[in-house]
């Protein structure tokens, strides 16, 4: 008989919440969604390297030609040859090296060589302070002949190694750099009116210019002392003259040493006074001595300055004196003749400013330019052809023109030559 009971076999009812009554359990909201999954960004374009077929290598031949190798090879990187294209020298190679350079490139047939060597030292910045005294000895055996810089086949090597060292000129004291601006007369200008360049040829013309302005005006002094050296030389020979230069310095530094080492012994009646020496122990002896040493070092700088002067004064017209002669005897080039002219003209309106010899020089070199300007002009030169430039030619042309009553120029000045203009 089955069982009455309505709820037999049913699960047992669930618990009533806390607070809650005898009614049907309060249901909670549901659970928010979980939030949409970004967007996967897009992938990034395939570069056009990346499509090329790489360059199978011996390897991956042999792996494709023989199915039994057990893997492929791993990619070996190619291998590159790099040649070092500078060297670090310590301080003593480069030295050694200026040396060996100062010895070769005073020979004419190994300039070419020496000057590359040399100017590679100065790109490679190895010519400094403590190298700049044996950079200078280079340039000074390179000069030991100021004529050879001129001759056709090391123009080109002088005026690029001087050329180059005028980046380094900072570090020359102030000796070194008046013989470096000589040498760059003898070297660069005067090489630059061998050009076939116009404007070259103008542009070292108006240097030439501008240092005979900037010279001082002769004096009597300058002229004695040109007459003096005349006569030296004259008698004797340059080596001898080379030596008593090397030798004055020496003594004169001895008689300072000696003037103050034994200022007490200097007169005969401090001898005589003071036999053994004993004052020179004294303060005020000493600073007498002091003083009076002072005094003549200060002489003799002040004395070694004006030398120097001179010296640089004298090298600076020679120079510029050459320069003046080699433009000279360019002058049959039609195209230099207007510039020789006018640096001529330049040079004896300032002849002032050279020595009694080199005015005589300058003269003479302006008479015979002027006596081929009048031969041009007459027809005579050596062509037999009416030898005149662009600017003779149309100073003769307008020199004999007319003005017209209409302020131009045409027709020698009739009437007719104007009324087209209306």
């Amino acid at each position: 008989m089955a069982s009455d009971d309505l709820f037999d076999g049913l699960p047992p009812p669930a618990a009533a919440p806390a607070g809650g009554g005898t009614g049907a359990a309060s249901l909670s909201p549901p659970p928010p969604p979980p939030p949409a999954p970004a967007p996967a960004p897009a992938p990034k374009p395939a570069l056009k390297s990346s499509l090329k077929r790489t360059k199978p290598s011996p390897s991956a031949d042999a792996t494709t030609s023989s199915p039994s190798a057990a893997a492929p090879e791993s990619h070996v990187p190619e291998k590159r040859l790099r040649f070092r294209t500078t060297v670090d020298a310590s301080e003593t190679q480069v030295i050694e090296a200026m040396q060996k350079i100062a010895s070769h490139i005073g020979n004419t047939s190994k300039f070419s060589k020496a000057s590359k060597l040399a100017s590679q030292l100065i790109e490679a910045g190895s010519v400094k302070p403590g190298t700049i005294s044996h950079f200078f000895a280079i340039l000074e055996a390179a000069m030991s002949s100021p004529g050879a810089c001129n001759e056709p086949s090391v123009r080109a090597d002088y005026h690029k190694l001087f050329d180059a060292a005028q980046g380094v000129t900072e570090l020359f004291n102030q000796q070194q750099k008046n013989q470096f601006d000589i040498w760059v007369l003898h070297a660069v200008v005067a090489n630059d009116l061998f050009t076939d360049d116009s404007f070259v040829f103008s542009k070292a013309v108006g240097k030439i210019k501008d240092a005979i302005s900037a010279l001082p005006v002769a004096t009597v002094d300058d002229d004695n002392d040109e007459a003096a050296a005349l006569a030296a030389a004259s008698k004797t020979d340059s080596v001898t003259d080379n030596k008593t230069d090397h030798s004055a310095p020496a003594a004169a530094s001895n008689s300072v040493a000696d003037d103050s080492t034994h200022a007490a012994a200097s007169e005969p009646g401090e001898e005589s006074s003071d036999p053994f020496g004993l004052d020179g122990l004294l303060e005020h002896k000493l600073k007498k001595s002091e003083r009076a040493r002072e005094k003549a070092i200060a002489a003799l700088n002040r004395k070694a300055d004006e030398e120097e002067a001179k010296r640089f004064l004298k090298s600076q017209r020679e120079a510029l004196l050459k320069c003046l002669e080699i433009a000279a005897r360019r002058y049959r080039i039609p195209w230099t003749q207007t510039a020789i002219d006018i640096f001529a003209k330049h040079a004896y309106d300032n002849v002032t400013r050279f020595t009694r010899q080199q005015r005589d020089a300058i003269v003479k070199l302006w008479n015979s330019i002027k006596e081929q300007q009048i031969r041009r002009k007459q027809g005579k030169s050596v062509s037999g052809k009416l030898d005149v430039n662009a600017f003779e030619y149309l100073q003769e042309k307008y020199s004999h023109e007319k003005i017209s009553i209409r302020h131009s120029v045409g027709g020698g000045g009739e009437r007719r030559a104007t009324a087209w203009l209306g």
